[in-house]
């Protein structure tokens, strides 16, 4: 058969798409639509650009020098801060309050500025400040770094297109949810409503979890959205929107018409993660293991961290359970028990379990898809 294809946002817990994606590949389906929030806008990038499931696995499997997996790297510490986000922030005004003794006047910006400097050699202090002023504990600038580098792998060249750009390359109508939390909405990119923005762009603004990774100010030369100019709003994951947003490849309203155009009457098959469904022979999550404070291991484990990544944890379980309960039958729901959104290092056999799981659950599902049909 024919699908349009949704992808729910779960962050790490995304890579049981990888096993869902290779029986969908194995009973010889084909997709048209493709559209995601987070995660989910990860694997619909991918599969717009022509990854198959084998070539999505092999990312999955990618491992650094040392041996641990790429996607650890997305939990990336700013290298520096930029003096115009030094500026603007309320640290910054707080030290300009700060009546420095025996200094005139005069010399108490530059103190200032070299207080900061020194407070900034320090991982732990960028990280905090970054969380404090940028809205979140992370840069994001490795997960775009590596977006880039997929989306040009094997002549692809489409690690900096243009959404307009991709769509004309590839001929695969790619959508993927983000929120703009200046004004409260829900942004959906694609050729249609931000033709002039980088997909690989759009991408890390779907993914940028609050307080987990920096946001997203658009960018003038991103053009309008949907005829809006939103330059310089703060634009942060869609999860807070639309985690799973089959509405938009379901519904005939003008409101999403408009934005998807109009509806080409394909089967949408939706990917929910499931988080109350267990994953059969997952092996145990690693415990956090006393690492030297200086060193760089141990950002993840400051309890910031720790509290943060469980906040998201709970956020990011919360489901449109109104359209999935109506849209039941086209909805496939994978299991991710036990896993964590910002699990990025997880373990060789936990990735094959979850990946596993997805392929099973997947056959599952058509096996009755089929048979209802």
């Amino acid at each position: 058969m024919h699908f349009n294809l949704v992808f729910e946002g779960g962050g790490a817990k995304g890579m049981v798409f990888v096993g869902a994606m290779q029986e969908f590949e194995r009973r010889g389906h084909t997709y048209g639509r493709l559209l995601g929030t987070s995660a989910g806008a990860i694997t619909a990038a991918l599969l717009a650009a022509d990854f198959s499931a084998t070539e999505m696995m092999e990312q999955v499997n990618e491992k650094l020098p040392d041996g641990s997996p790429r996607f650890s790297t997305f939990m990336d510490v700013a290298d520096a801060i930029a003096d115009q986000d030094w500026e603007n922030s309320v640290l910054f005004k707080l030290f300009q309050q700060i009546d420095w003794p025996f200094i005139p006047e005069a010399a108490e910006r530059r103190m200032d500025d070299r207080v900061f400097n020194q407070f900034m050699k320090l991982k732990v202090y960028r990280l905090i400040f970054t969380f404090l002023e940028l809205g979140g504990l992370y840069a994001g600038d490795a997960f775009l770094a590596w977006l880039r580098e997929k989306l040009d792998m094997n002549g692809r060249n489409l690690g900096r297109a243009t959404l307009a750009e991709f769509y004309e390359h590839t001929g695969k109508d790619l959508s993927v949810v983000a929120s703009n939390t200046t004004n409260g909405d829900i942004l959906v990119l694609n050729h249609r409503t931000a033709p002039k923005c980088p997909a690989a762009w759009a991408v890390r603004m779907s993914m940028s979890i609050p307080f987990i990774w920096r946001e997203v100010r658009w960018k003038g030369d991103w053009g309008l959205y949907d005829g809006r100019d939103i330059t310089n709003h703060a634009i942060v994951d869609g999860g807070l929107n639309s985690n799973f947003p089959i509405r938009l490849l379901i519904s005939r309203s003008p409101d999403v018409t408009d934005v998807m155009g109009p509806h080409d009457g394909a089967f949408a098959l939706g990917m929910l993660i499931d988080e109350t469904l267990p994953v059969p022979n997952a092996p145990a999550l690693r415990q956090h293991k006393e690492v030297d404070p200086k060193s760089p291991m141990a950002i993840p484990n400051l309890p910031i961290v720790r509290r943060v990544s469980n906040l998201v944890n709970t956020m990011t379980n919360a489901h449109d359970k109104t359209v999935i309960e109506a849209y039941k039958d086209g909805v496939c729901r994978l299991p991710a028990q036990g896993y964590g959104t910002t699990e990025f290092d997880m373990s060789d056999e936990r990735v094959t379990a979850l990946v596993n799981a997805g392929q099973q659950t997947m056959s599952n599902f058509f096996n009755n898809f089929d048979l209802r049909k």
